[in-house]
């Protein structure tokens, strides 16, 4: 590749969308007026949580399974990836007649072993991290004649990618900055290279997890350490691609780094907000703008809600700690004397204030109180932290010692 040269134009994302058509959805870009509010820009959700895979990754798998030759499709291919590549890897090799391998690292969610397998595609699990992954999956390549079909690092995969800023950009062309998640740069490089084109002053504002920050190391010399795990695993990526750092050195404006708690709130209000469920790595862009407000403020953002396939036991997890982030749950300990009619007492004070008593245990034999005391953990449901306040403050008038176990 030439100095200067970027591995994929416009044309590349043009053709790819004329050959993907029909078989990717062309989803929503959407206006959210409540997330507008409530980060003062004008926020604009692509949903490509409603592609067949609930992902945009189908984009580029299918644009690179189109460019195999004959012999290459009777082999088979292969892939590794952590759940979204995979599974549009697997529809689409499945739809057209071509067999598939996939594999993943130990670890990936339960469901998206389990849909990979579901779509058509052998599993073979690999690795503790993607560049292990990698190895394994460049391993059986040579072994069995497979074809490799990178997650990231290919032409044909960031092009397609690409066509997501081209339909955003045809349905609000008015879009002044795009957000958009960084893992290995093939969405973000190929999202920048068809919105620089109709709009060579948009912002391309990329985003990346504090436990992943290569992207942004490798562009600004940055040396960020890596904390995994992370529950952003769609953009775990320890090394970017060759290909996507040259795009995003030359064409991404900047890159936020953001932190963990911020992922796991920005996917609890997506889904309160637009009734919607994304995975981490699809929640990064809310999470972004929530602990960047003032970097977005008056703008017109696109932002991409880039997969929905979180693992169910991960997404209650983030609800109920929500939840106790925002007081909306509250661990109380509770002393009070050790007779009939004391739990009676605690329980009408909290149904008073008009709060839910949701958990209770009892500390007779390991709590630190007098032999005629006893200690209670309670966990309540309120309204909000000022309800949640208000049912301490009832229990300490009522006689009772109250003090609040932090959750999270």
């Amino acid at each position: 590749m030439a100095e200067n040269t970027l591995v994929i134009t416009a044309d590349d994302v043009s053709s790819a969308a004329k050959k993907i058509k029909g078989h990717i959805e062309h989803t929503q870009t959407k206006q959210s007026k409540t997330l507008s509010q409530i980060v003062g820009a004008d926020i604009f959700l692509k949903f490509e949580i409603f592609q067949f895979t609930a992902a945009y990754k189908e984009r580029g798998a299918l644009n690179r399974l189109l460019a195999l030759s004959p012999e290459e499709k009777k082999n088979g291919v292969i892939a590794m990836s952590a759940g979204n590549h995979a599974q549009g890897v697997s529809y689409h090799a499945t739809r057209l007649g071509i067999p598939a391998t996939i594999v993943m690292p130990f670890g990936t969610p339960f469901n998206k072993v389990k849909r990979t397998e579901e779509l058509g595609a052998d599993v073979v699990l690999a690795g503790n991290v993607l560049e292990e992954a990698t190895a394994e999956a460049m391993r059986l390549s040579e072994e069995k004649g497979y074809t490799f079909l990178h997650p990231f690092d290919d032409p044909l995969v960031i092009a397609g990618q690409g066509t997501v800023a081209q339909e955003m950009l045809e349905d609000i062309p008015d879009l002044d900055t795009l957000l958009i998640p960084i893992g290995g740069g093939g969405l973000i490089s190929g999202m920048a290279v068809a919105a620089k084109a109709v709009n060579p002053n948009i912002k391309i504002i990329g985003v990346q997890t504090e436990s992943f920050p290569s992207m942004k190391n490798a562009m600004d010399g940055s040396t960020h350490t890596f904390d995994s795990p992370t529950i952003a695993e769609g953009i775990a990526v320890k090394t970017p691609g060759t290909y996507t750092q040259a795009v995003v050195k030359k064409l991404v404006d900047d890159i936020l780094i953001i932190p963990e708690t911020r992922i796991e709130e920005a996917i609890v209000l997506m889904m309160e907000i637009e009734k919607v469920v994304v995975e981490g790595a699809g929640a990064t862009g809310l999470a972004a703008l929530m602990e960047f407000p003032e970097k977005f403020k008056g703008r017109k953002v696109g932002m991409v809600l880039t997969g929905g396939n979180i693992d169910s036991r991960l997404l209650a997890s983030a609800i109920m700690r929500g939840m106790a982030r925002d007081g909306r749950l509250s661990r109380l300990r509770v002393t009070m004397l050790d007779v009939p009619g004391s739990l009676a007492k605690v329980s009408e004070v909290v149904a008073n204030v008009g709060a839910n008593v949701l958990e209770l245990r009892h500390q007779r034999e390991f709590g630190a109180v007098s032999l005629k005391m006893t200690e209670m953990e309670m966990v309540i449901e309120a309204k909000d932290k000022a309800h949640a306040d208000l049912v301490v403050v009832q229990l300490e008038e009522a006689g009772f010692i109250v003090s609040e176990a932090k959750t999270v």
